[in-house]
């Protein structure tokens, strides 16, 4: 397959779209925590579990992010530079790591429907 210089530069808008999406919800879950830990209520041990969980799991997915990212703009590079066998194989790698953070986001929003899910199951009693 041939890449040309255009090809993964049509990923820069979405990769940076998908980035800001990750970052809101970093910012939701840090405003999430600091009220829980503001509220003086006691927080339960599984709440705390879940919470680290989607805190790793969105770490993994901004850093995965950033490499397809980071691995666009090197494919970028060897295409110009004339190695294209070399910017394709690049390529490929980026769009692995783009596929794995999208597949890191669904995980990370099963975690949060389950989370509320169960608040919900309490807010019911």
């Amino acid at each position: 397959m041939h890449v040309s210089l255009t090809t993964p530069a049509l990923l820069f808008p979405a990769i940076s779209l998908l980035l800001l999406a990750y970052t809101n919800r970093f910012f939701a879950l840090a405003a999430l925590i600091r009220s829980l830990s503001s509220d003086g209520q006691p927080i339960h041990d599984s709440q705390l579990k879940n919470l680290r969980q989607r805190i790793s799991i969105i770490k993994r997915m901004q850093e995965s992010g950033v490499l397809s990212f980071a691995l666009c703009v090197l494919c970028m590079i060897f295409i110009y530079i004339g190695f294209n066998k070399v910017g394709s194989l690049i390529f490929g790698c980026s769009l692995l790591l783009l596929l794995y953070s999208l597949l890191l986001s669904v995980i990370e929003i099963r975690i949060s429907v389950d989370a509320l899910n169960i608040h919900l199951k309490e807010l019911d009693r």
